[in-house]
């Protein structure tokens, strides 16, 4: 599938340029109630972190405001750094200070954060003071997102989802359907000019656009890449938006082999398919722009932005802002969506549900078993998944109600984003977030400085792979996981 967005002044660009509309236009149902529930507790204030994203800066600068319009309940939102987000709110946890009433929970760090105890399970809270149950909130009416934050026993919500949104293949269309452009592509390589759904169909694209580039005197490349040598955003990305294409999934890691990791006992962090992705991968960050190598969550967005590369992987939270902001990018009007590439038999995988295509990214605001306000902070979670608020909020591209697929505001939005939306509502099953491991920083952690040294090409990738399988079973091992 694949599809472009439209050209020209929209609603959506035009919201954008103006910041997203105020808590005053936004009209909440069943004020009297909010009111009235908001009235046991006058002086509290509640404090959250999260990390600095449009979805988050929408809790701080809208949904808090007029929960505190609606209710008396002072809201503070802390927005940070990934790194500092996750310091910060652990810290606070472990300690048991109470200093956050919410924090932002990252789908790939829930099972962690479950597995020490240090969230409340929602779904019981609410049962059991039903006078907190908010009218209009409704747990039936998330998205199949949510299971990420269910319990694996209870199948409860330990996380109230805030954000949702695929990671696409993002492509210039001005550069795709330049008639020069086809015809000197099509000399090159005897194919049409179109976006790739192959590994070999991406890598002549990026090669052509790279040596584009550089002949005409252009600040273009072929590609980007995510890839830090020293920040772990680039582990993620080969581990959750590469691997998987090559059909290398659950960062190979096989749970039901002894959480082998290794080949040899029966995982794929080292397979043939692994060493080739992360070979191609390599090839790629190589050809993209100087930048890549320092480039964590969101410098690949603002590369693409700037009008620097033809294609590449990007986070679909950045959709809505790369498509139509023209104060903040470059290509507005033309930037086209598609599915990322896939070696030979990943999608029937994915379609019959024994793997995925790419990454499923997003997180919840969940509320810590050590918060001093627990009760006032059920109200405030709640009141971020009613679905009055969810239209305005979709123009952060994140969607989190089945029901705000159906909202006129998003349906405008869809075109606008030559059915950005759509492609996560029909094949949003395509893709999976990270796997169910409450060891994942841990693993994290003990393969990273191998990864790096991979990257910095200190370690060839056969022989830096086979380290990082034996890394990850030994550390496995060492928390109990392996035998």
């Amino acid at each position: 599938m694949k599809i472009a967005f439209r050209t020209g002044a929209s609603a959506l660009a035009l919201c954008l340029a103006a910041g997203f509309a105020g808590a005053q236009d936004m009209t909440i149902e069943n004020q009297d109630w909010w009111q009235e529930a908001g009235a046991k507790f006058e002086g509290v204030t509640l404090r959250g972190v999260t990390e600095s994203t449009p979805p988050s800066n929408f809790v701080g600068d809208v949904l808090a405001p007029k929960f505190e319009e609606l209710t008396g309940i002072r809201v503070e939102v802390e927005t940070t750094s990934w790194d500092q987000m996750y310091d910060k709110a652990i810290k606070d946890m472990e300690a048991g200070t109470g200093i956050y009433d919410m924090v932002y929970i990252e789908q790939d760090i829930v099972y962690a954060y479950l597995a020490r105890d240090f969230l409340v399970n929602t779904t019981k809270a609410l049962a059991e003071k039903s006078e907190l149950k908010a009218p209009g909130y409704d747990e039936a009416n998330f998205t199949t997102f949510a299971d990420n934050f269910r319990g694996a026993e209870d199948g409860d919500l330990y996380g109230i989802p805030m954000e949702a949104f695929i990671k696409i293949y993002l492509y210039r269309t001005d550069l795709f359907g330049d008639a020069d452009i086809q015809a000197a592509f099509k000399e090159q390589t005897g194919r049409d000019l179109a976006p790739a759904t192959t590994h070999k169909e991406y890598a002549e694209i990026a090669q052509f656009f790279t040596a584009y580039g550089e002949e005409n005197d252009m600040d273009l490349w072929g590609t980007t890449a995510q890839a830090h040598t020293g920040h772990p955003a680039s582990w993620y990305e080969f581990f959750e938006s590469v691997a998987p294409t090559y059909g290398v999934f659950d960062w190979g890691i096989n749970p039901g082999e002894n959480y082998g990791a290794s080949v040899e006992n029966g995982g794929e962090m080292n397979s043939d398919a692994a060493k080739e992705a992360l070979t191609w991968w390599l090839s790629m960050r190589d050809i993209a722009p100087p930048e890549s190598v320092q480039s964590t969550w969101t410098e690949v967005a603002t590369t693409f932005a700037a009008g620097r590369v033809a294609q590449g992987l990007v986070y679909g939270e950045n959709a809505a802002w790369i498509a139509a902001d023209e104060t903040k990018s470059r290509v507005v009007g033309n930037v086209g969506v598609a599915l990322p590439p896939l070696q030979e038999g990943v999608m029937a995988a994915a379609e019959a549900g024994g793997g995925y295509i790419g990454y499923y990214d997003g997180g919840a605001f969940g509320l810590p078993a050590t918060s001093k306000n627990q009760d006032a902070a059920l109200l405030f979670l709640q009141f971020m998944a009613l679905p009055e608020v969810q239209e305005q909020w979709a123009m952060a591209s994140r969607i989190t109600l089945d029901s705000t697929y159906d909202t006129p505001m998003v349906k405008e939005l869809d075109e606008e984003l030559g059915g950005y939306f759509t492609m996560m509502k029909d094949q949003g099953y395509l893709f999976k977030g990270a796997p169910e491991y409450p060891f994942h920083r841990q693993v994290l952690e003990a393969t990273a400085p191998t990864f790096y040294s991979i990257l910095t090409g200190d370690t060839p990738v056969s022989e830096g792979l086979d380290k990082m399988a034996a890394e990850a079973e030994a550390e496995l091992k060492t928390l109990g996981y392996r035998e």
